[in-house]
């Protein structure tokens, strides 16, 4: 079973030792369905000759358009007036309170937009430590189906030859 040379950055809980240095880190490179996984240093996800990271091509410019602004600027204006109307009203709820405390007002409930769920960060091994994972795992491999055939090879004969 072969996978793909794609790699995703993550956390681990507990800190291991790195693969190339040993020293301990709980940053994770992963495949995807976590086939294969490396523990590194930042230092190495830095360094071209270990990893290299994948520009996504479909990601957003980071240079925002003028509708954009104009888009987040009348957002804010919007969250401001309703600040101002919350204050204003939590000001009569208070005069309210003082007056009578049975009135109680039920705040309408705000659902705003989903949650842009977190991407982690896209890196590709370079050819030569891809290839020795790709031999580890293929090793690992071999090890296991060597397991699993040696109970059926029939056993070597036990019986004292007789010249």
């Amino acid at each position: 079973m072969s996978f793909t040379n794609l790699y995703y950055k993550r956390t681990a809980g507990t800190a291991k030792a790195c693969y190339v240095c040993s020293r301990p880190t709980t940053i994770v490179l992963a495949t995807i369905n976590t086939t294969d996984f490396v523990y590194t240093c930042p230092g190495h996800l830095s360094d071209q000759g270990f990893a290299s990271l994948v520009r996504d091509s479909l990601s957003p410019s980071t240079t925002l358009t003028p509708e954009e602004i104009k888009k987040v600027k009348e957002e804010w204006e919007e969250k401001q007036k309703k600040k101002a109307e919350k204050e204003k009203q939590k000001e009569k709820e208070e005069k309210d309170k003082t007056d009578d405390d049975t009135t109680k007002p039920v705040a309408p409930s705000r659902l705003g937009p989903a949650p842009s769920t977190p991407t982690h960060e896209r890196y590709v091994l370079h050819r030569d430590f891809f290839a020795m994972r790709q031999s580890e795992h293929r090793k690992r491999r071999q090890v296991s189906q060597a397991k699993e055939l040696a109970p059926r090879l029939p056993g070597a004969p036990q019986d004292d030859i007789k010249y």
